[in-house]
């Protein structure tokens, strides 16, 4: 479901085969969701069940499993699977090997009535006055991006920053890989590196909240 679970692909991969289940994204990752179940469907598997899995920060609500497996299911040409959704999500790769055959068994399945990916708050470009773009390259997330993002979620939120005020994206690689992990802030042109947890709740709190650069990580432009 979030950003945090493509960084642990190959451990969520090996869980999957584990139970010989196979391994889909709804963001930043390969396969897709829609992907897969087009994969799966035209192997002619009648039924499929998905278990939704949220490690991190940034996640979309359980509700945008069904959202996008039933936009797929009413786009599908030809034959379609009966689609079963687990009921709730597992939140610790730890816990999931003893949850799994619970989470199999507490399913709904799709009725085609789900709502759809589009609405009218959706329509406009926010009213965020900067927007805060984490890189999530792999140097940076080998680096410790996870712990970067988490830090600035959190810190916008104990400062009261709501989405009039930011809008923090994800992204893939932002090139100075050598000051990992790497962060900036637009329209500002503001640029950070070595932003640990530390200095990102020190960005949070001189730059997003009082208007004021970090000059100790900004790299030069």
């Amino acid at each position: 479901m979030s950003v945090t679970d493509v960084d642990r692909r190959d451990e969520l991969l090996a869980l999957a085969r584990s139970h010989d289940a196979s391994l889909a994204f709804l963001q930043m990752g390969d396969p897709s969701l829609s992907a897969e179940l087009t994969r799966l469907a035209d192997l002619g598997e009648k039924t499929i069940t998905l278990v939704g899995v949220s490690l991190g920060p940034l996640a979309p609500g359980h509700s945008w499993l069904r959202r996008i497996a039933a936009h797929w299911w009413r786009e599908r040409a030809g034959t379609r699977p009966e689609i079963q959704v687990a009921t709730r999500l597992a939140n610790s790769l730890e816990d999931l090997p003893q949850l799994w055959a619970e989470m199999w068994a507490q399913t709904r399945p799709l009725t085609g009535t789900e709502p759809g990916l589009t609405s009218p708050a959706w329509e406009q470009v926010s009213d965020h006055v900067r927007q805060v773009l984490i890189c999530r390259g792999p140097r940076c997330t080998a680096k410790g991006s996870e712990e970067t993002a988490k830090a600035l979620i959190l810190g916008a939120m104990e400062a009261g920053l709501g989405d009039d005020d930011l809008l923090i994206t994800h992204t893939g690689c932002q090139f100075p890989c050598n000051q990992a992990p790497v962060v900036n802030v637009q329209p500002d042109d503001v640029w950070y590196g070595h932003v640990d947890a530390l200095a990102a709740q020190a960005i949070v709190h001189d730059h997003l909240a009082d208007g004021h650069p970090l000059e100790t990580h900004r790299l030069p432009r």
